[in-house]
Formats: C-alpha cells, sequence, structure tokens
C-alpha cells in the first residue's frame, strides 16, 4: 500500500526522460532505474499487481519513497544509471558482484622507463590500459605471462643508470637493466611498444619484429641476444597456438554469453583479436531473479562497457538487448566509431556465442558452489549472533513429525554439518507409545529416545548438536523444553521455526527473533526445517504405501492369515505378489488356480 509522501511523489513525475531511485524505510536505495518518461516509467510500478512480474511485486511492497534526477536525454539517463548502480549496488538490479575493484593492466608510456603495473583505478591520465579483468588472479596471470616473454623491469626504484649492482632479474634474462645502464630509452622503448602490440593481440607483428632483431644480431655475432630473442620467439608462438580456436573468426570483437539462476548470472565474455581468442573473462552479476535473459544481458552491457579500456568495432551477443538504438549510440560515443551489435543466427558467429555460453554455464557451477559457501558461512556466523549461541553450530539437527490424525507416526532427525546435509547421521523413528493424533507428545517421544541414545551409545549419536531446529511455534519448543530437562541436557540450544510467517522462538522469549526474510541466517534454518520435513514425508508415504498393499491381501475372498503368511514368505513383498504370474502364484502351498486368479483380480 502506498505511502502519503510515496503518492505526493508520484504526483510530482515530469513526463522528461531521467533517472529514478527507489529507497526503502531505511532510506537504502534498493533500485536504480532510468526512462525516456519519468512519469509514465515509474507508474507502471504502481498498476495492478498481477501485471507485475514476481521481482516487480516485491520491489514495490519494499519501496518507502522515491527520487529522480532529469537529464537532457535518454542518452545521458542511461550514463548516470550505470553510475547510480555502481554507487549504491541496490539489491534489486542487476548488478556487478565487486565492480568497484575491476583489475587493470597500466603501462605509462610517459614514463621513461615504464613497467607493467596492476591498478584498480582506471584514470585519464594518459596512460594505456587492459582490462577490466574479472579477478585478481585472472590479471597477476597476465602480469605474469608478460614478465616471462618479456624483460621489463618489475621494480619502483628511481632508474638513472648508475646502480652498481643489478637484481637477479636481469641475470635471468627477466630485465633489460636500465638500473646500471645496460640498456637505452629507445631500446627499452622498443620492448613497451611490444607488450602493447602483445596485448592488443598483435602477436605475429611481435613475432616479426624479434625475427628481425634475431637475425640482426646473428649477423653482429651475438649469439646469446639471438638466443634470448628465439626464446621469445618461441613463448609466443605458444601462446598464439592456445589462441587458435576450433572456429575461424574474423576481425577484431566481443563475444558474450550468459547462464542465470535465481539470484545469480555468470556472464562470459571472449576477446577476439585479429582473428585469435587473446583472451576470456566471466563476471559474476547479482540480483538476477525474475528477469529475462535479454535484461540480464543489456544490464551487463551497460555496466561493463562503461569500465572497459577499450570497446571492438563488433560485439556478438547471446541475446539482444534491449534499447538498442539507444545502445548503439552510446558506445559509438564511447568508441569513438560504429559499434556493430548481432545476435547471430548460424555459420562461424553462432558457434562462437555457443561456445562462450558453454564456458558461462560451466563458470556458473563453480561460482554458486563458492557462492553457497559464502551463503553457509555467513549463515552460521549469523545464528550465532542472532540466537546468542556459545559458538558457531558447526552441526545442527533438525526434527519433524509427520502423521495423519494420529496414523503411521513418524519422526525425522536430519543433520548438518558446517552448514551441509550429512545424510550418513540421517534418523528415521517409527513413534510406538502415541496412538493418537498429539505431534506434541510424538515429538517428545522422538526428541527422549534421541537424546538417551546419545547418552549410552557411540558414533554419530553421541555427537551432541551446537543447535537442535523443532518444526513448530512455541508449543513445540515447550514440549522440546520438557524432554531436554527430563534427560538432562540443558547445555543443548533449542529453537523452533513456525512455518505461518517464518517466525523463530527461543527460550524463555514470548517474541519472535528479529532476523531479516533475506538473512543467511534465516535461509539456512529454512533449509534445515524444509529438510527435515521432506524426510519425514517421504518416509511416512513409503509406510503408508505398503501399509495399502499389505492391507490389500486381506480385501481377497479365501485368504486367511495363514495363506497370507505362504504367499509373502514366497515372494517376499506384496509388490512382488501383484507381479507374479497366476501360475507363479498357484504353486504357493495352499494357493488354487482360482485363488490364484482372484489375487491378480484384486491386486
Amino acid at each position: 500500500m502506498q505511502s502519503e509522501r510515496l503518492a505526493q511523489q508520484l504526483g510530482t513525475l515530469p513526463a522528461n526522460p531521467g533517472v529514478y531511485l527507489f529507497r526503502d524505510k531505511k532510506d537504502k536505495v534498493i533500485y536504480v532505474g532510468k526512462a525516456a518518461s519519468l512519469s509514465s516509467r515509474v507508474r507502471s510500478y504502481f498498476g495492478a499487481p498481477r501485471s507485475l512480474s514476481s521481482k516487480a511485486q516485491r520491489l514495490t511492497s519494499s519501496i518507502s519513497t522515491m527520487e529522480f534526477i532529469i537529464t537532457n536525454s535518454e542518452a545521458e539517463a542511461l550514463l548516470l544509471e550505470c553510475n547510480m548502480i555502481k554507487k549504491y549496488h541496490p539489491r534489486f538490479n542487476v548488478r556487478f558482484r565487486d565492480d568497484k575493484a575491476f583489475p587493470y593492466l597500466r603501462i605509462d608510456t610517459n614514463e621513461d622507463w615504464p613497467a607493467v603495473r596492476v591498478t584498480r583505478r582506471r584514470q585519464a591520465d594518459g596512460a594505456t590500459y587492459f582490462g577490466p579483468f574479472a579477478s585478481a588472479g585472472s590479471v597477476r596471470k597476465t602480469r605474469n605471462l608478460i614478465k616471462r616473454i618479456f624483460p621489463l623491469r618489475s621494480c619502483n626504484k628511481r632508474i638513472d643508470g648508475r646502480d652498481r649492482r643489478p637484481c637477479l632479474d636481469y641475470h635471468i634474462h627477466r630485465c633489460l637493466g636500465p638500473c646500471i645502464g645496460a640498456v637505452s630509452k629507445e631500446g627499452y622503448r622498443d620492448v613497451v611498444n611490444q607488450v602493447i602490440s602483445f596485448l592488443q593481440g598483435k602477436q605475429e607483428l611481435v613475432v616479426r619484429e624479434l625475427h628481425g632483431n634475431m637475425e640482426a644480431a646473428v649477423q653482429k655475432l651475438q649469439f646469446e641476444k639471438a638466443a634470448l630473442f628465439r626464446d621469445q620467439i618461441r613463448a609466443i608462438e605458444d601462446v598464439i597456438e592456445g589462441q587458435r580456436i576450433a572456429v575461424a573468426s574474423e576481425g577484431e570483437q566481443d563475444v558474450v554469453a550468459l547462464a542465470q539462476q535465481e539470484g545469480l548470472a555468470c556472464v562470459q565474455v571472449f576477446f577476439i583479436r585479429n582473428d585469435k581468442l587473446i583472451d576470456r573473462q566471466h563476471f559474476v552479476m547479482h540480483g538476477v531473479y525474475s528477469e529475462d535473459p535479454i535484461q540480464t544481458m543489456t544490464g551487463f552491457l551497460k555496466q561493463y562497457y562503461t569500465s572497459t579500456a577499450h570497446i571492438p568495432p563488433a560485439i556478438l551477443l547471446q541475446y539482444p538487448a534491449d534499447d538498442l538504438p539507444l545502445l548503439r549510440g552510446w558506445l559509438k560515443n564511447l568508441r569513438g566509431g560504429h559499434v556493430r551489435l548481432q545476435v547471430p543466427r548460424r555459420g562461424v558467429k553462432r558457434r562462437l556465442v555457443e561456445m562462450a555460453a558453454e564456458n558461462a554455464k560451466k563458470a556458473l557451477d563453480l561460482v554458486t558452489t563458492e557462492q553457497r559457501l559464502e551463503d553457509v558461512n555467513a549463515g552460521l556466523e549469523d545464528l550465532k549472533a542472532k540466537l546468542c549461541l556459545p559458538r558457531i553450530p558447526t552441526r545442527m539437527e533438525g526434527y519433524d513429525i509427520s502423521n495423519i490424525q494420529g496414523a503411521l507416526a513418524v519422526g525425522s532427525m536430519v543433520v548438518f554439518e558446517n552448514g551441509l546435509p550429512k545424510t550418513r547421521d540421517y534418523r528415521r523413528f517409527r513413534i510406538k507409545a502415541v496412538h493418537y493424533a498429539n505431534d506434541y507428545a510424538m515429538l517428545q517421544e522422538m526428541l527422549r529416545r534421541r537424546f538417551k541414545r546419545g547418552i549410552c551409545d557411540k558414533g554419530s549419536w553421541a555427537a551432541n548438536p551446537d543447535l537442535v531446529l523443532i518444526d513448530g511455534g512455541k508449543g513445540h519448543l515447550s514440549a522440546a523444553l520438557e524432554v531436554r530437562r527430563e534427560v538432562a541436557v540443558d547445555s543443548i540450544p533449542i529453537v523452533s521455526l513456525a512455518k505461518e510467517n517464518e517466525e523463530v522462538f527461543l527460550p524463555g522469549r514470548p517474541d519472535p527473533v528479529d532476523m531479516a526474510v533475506d538473512s543467511a541466517g534465516l535461509h539456512l534454518l529454512q533449509r534445515v526445517r524444509d529438510e527435515a520435513h521432506r524426510f519425514a514425508v517421504s518416509y511416512h508415504r513409503k509406510l503408508r504405501r505398503k501399509h495399502a498393499l499389505a492391507s490389500a491381501l486381506d480385501t481377497v475372498p479365501g485368504i486367511g492369515p495363514k495363506r497370507k503368511r505362504a504367499l509373502l514368505s514366497r515372494f517376499g513383498s506384496v509388490q512382488a505378489i501383484s507381479a507374479a504370474s497366476e501360475e507363479e502364484l498357484g504353486r504357493t502351498k495352499g494357493i488354487t488356480a482360482a485363488l490364484a486368479g482372484k489375487v491378480k483380480q484384486y491386486l
């Protein structure tokens, strides 16, 4: 329901192009968008809820206030939107995971003795930048490759050519030794230009230049120097061979494809320069919920190409982008030349996109695993703090009851260790002492048996949990606490999680714990609760099925307890009896051909 303040703000919206920001009750920016007409675009969020996507419904329910910024054109709004997303990282926007800290390689050609440096700030300072790279690991890998092939300095010392002795890099041919005056500025500059050409994908040009240098060194009988050029050539040729791909590509282009799942996307970019795949990077994006892949692709293009040091004349896409004419014009201004955005349907270019998409899927699997571990660790820390636990709940046990009006009642115990299921420690309980519908009493029987086994037995039963989670509300928690006192295991923390409002209850506190609906700790408790429920229901369903089949034999005329035992003894189960032929049934003691026919008919 709209607040009075928000309703007033909606009434002041102009029809101009611009950017709008939605804020929540804590005044935190939760979404940034651009619009050709602020009035019509923003009002569309507050129409009939049925017309909105599930994500838009969650967004609008979280909006407390809004603000807007008018721009002169939609192109200006696009650029401002990108900057605002980078500044605020709104949780409802598709956004880079760490876009504030992308690393670059920087070569300051204004220096007398440039080096290849890693930086996280790209500035208009006249230096040459390459990137952004997706991670510190990928930029270090590229820098180490350059260091292995090209003998540029990596030190930070002041170079005046008067040092008495060089460092180790000079002796192992990893530096030209400008510190001792072993190379001229012109000779050093030639190597710097080779590095820049190499990073631009012009490796063949570098190889031709090195071949010329090698031949010149041979003619001067400088064989050791010629051998160094030869080793450089071989190293670069190895790189070129590794960059060859199964499909022939042409020219200079980026290939962009993605894979996504709830909340997360991985975008793979192939960098093709001079017909070779010189590099590839994958970028993680958050805030991907009910987005169409087209929206995810659009969000990536806008954020990535405001950061990149180089925009190629062609970009191949897996999915088309929204606002295509606007994007083309914006990229043209950034590049200073035309940029072709294309979704190839067949041929070599399509195969390139498919390769990038397959790599994106594999990268997403790895990223998802890493993200899951991060979420688990954050959830464990959150539970320790919010539930006032004495230590991180390394071992958690979840309990649930399943029955129908007290019939075939069962209980489940699931175990999570370090936030992940430990299935070999799962246990199932047939409720024996309670023969009526009483979930509290059934829960108490299960917990009593579990804790007493823990006191008397060894192995997994003896491992005390750091946290016990009960599926239920205050009543279920009170029932569990009675058993804890009875068995004298008061040191074990017990909490309950009620389904209706996802409320967490602690002993001695009438009100639920204040846990945000999107907190990592609550999500972890929900996973434990849901797994306990699934395990209990599956066991109860299995017992019901067996009971129903066993009862079916009792309905067959002429089959009493003695013949029933004979059939079960011969075939082992009612399923096997049902699958047997009449001839096989007739060979059972006491079963005539007529009875065999009736058994088949009834089962």
